[in-house]
């Protein structure tokens, strides 16, 4: 439902909208999804205890007794496939990811690490959720976003960085009711009013070549946890041009800029605007803030190619069949990175990184 009332021009609120799958994006973004599976106990070869009858194995979305096996065959998640033209950024809230690609590199993360993955002139690569617990059940919980490339960094070399939760930037504000604000600053300088007398934070550097590294791109990623009836300001971006997009994924009502919301929804903001939120009684509210200035540029897209013109996009096809992105380096098309659930990332040529190190 938009908000099309006659105080439009005054309100921070541009329209509100029921959250779709996949969620509806602004430029710079293509693309957000989330994944809220309640995967069973594992079976001790990392996928589910369960029985996989009733599902389309290889392309299962079924949310069946709420989780799906996506693309896996036997463990969950979404084995090799290519990317070019532009970035991907994810979320991993709870559960692991086990990433393969084509450059060699494989990584573990999960329980609030963040991957963000430029893949520029074009990578294969998977991501896996293994189930390593085989006693208790095994949630998972991610975000993945898909975050545009500007034509001049659309070949670009491929590049992944590692944002682990221990060094992701994050504060709390507590209002005067004594409800709590959490946000985690996973990309845009975050910096407060005055009034609430908050020190500006500065986020992980990003990729060199994505839009979040272009000087004026305003670009940010947030998420929010607000305990019932806890009450915060949104402070306004500081870009010009810039656009806002707020998602209240999780929790019963909120209100916005003195609005009602009922989640689950995506809640289109003027930028320039400082806004009020405040969450229900309910329980806790949860939102994710994407926000940048747009690139500007056409997007032709096909599948997990998304660059500027029919022409390119028919030149991407022809490079894949032909070079296949470098070709598939591991002997199964969905690699999983062994029982112990330790945390890493090992980068193209060798180059091993843990978190805290």
């Amino acid at each position: 439902m938009s908000d099309s009332n006659d105080n439009r021009s005054a309100s921070p609120i541009v329209q509100v909208q029921p959250l779709g799958f996949p969620w509806q994006t602004l430029d710079p973004f293509l693309f957000c999804v989330y994944h809220d599976d309640a995967y069973p106990k594992g079976n001790g070869r990392m996928g589910p205890e369960a029985s996989l009858a009733g599902r389309q194995i290889g392309q299962d979305f079924s949310r069946k007794d709420g989780w799906s096996m996506y693309h896996g065959e036997t463990v969950p998640g979404f084995p090799s496939h290519p990317h070019r033209g532009f970035e991907t950024v994810t979320i991993v809230r709870k559960g692991l990811v086990d990433h393969s690609d084509s450059q060699g590199a494989t990584a573990r993360f999960g329980g609030g690490d963040v991957q963000w993955l430029t893949a520029g002139k074009g990578i294969v690569h998977s991501e896996m959720f293994p189930l390593l617990d085989a006693s208790a059940p095994n949630p998972l919980e991610l975000f993945q976003i898909w975050l545009n490339l500007p034509a001049k960094n659309k070949m670009a070399e491929p590049h992944f960085t590692m944002f682990w939760s221990e060094a992701i930037p994050r504060f709390a504000s507590d209002d005067a009711q004594g409800g709590r604000t959490e946000v985690a600053v996973i990309a845009g300088r975050f910096g407060r009013d005055d009034a609430q007398a908050q020190a500006a934070i500065d986020p992980l550097a990003p990729p060199p070549d994505s839009w979040a590294a272009q000087a004026g791109a305003d670009l940010a990623i947030w998420t929010l946890r607000m305990t019932p009836g806890a009450r915060w300001t949104l402070p306004p971006a500081t870009g010009e041009g810039t656009r806002r997009m707020l998602y209240f994924f999780k929790g019963a009502t909120a209100q916005v800029a003195g609005r009602r919301v009922d989640g689950p929804a995506a809640i289109e903001l003027r930028a320039d605007a400082a806004v009020e939120l405040c969450n229900g009684p309910e329980g806790d509210g949860e939102f994710l803030l994407l926000q940048g200035r747009p690139i500007g540029e056409p997007v032709a897209q096909y599948g997990p190619f998304v660059m500027n013109t029919q022409a390119e996009i028919a030149q991407t096809m022809a490079d894949y069949r032909r070079t296949q992105f470098g070709g598939w380096p591991w002997a199964d098309p969905a690699p999983v990175h062994g029982a112990e659930a330790a945390r890493f990332a090992r980068h193209p040529g060798g180059r091993e990184e843990v978190p805290g190190a």
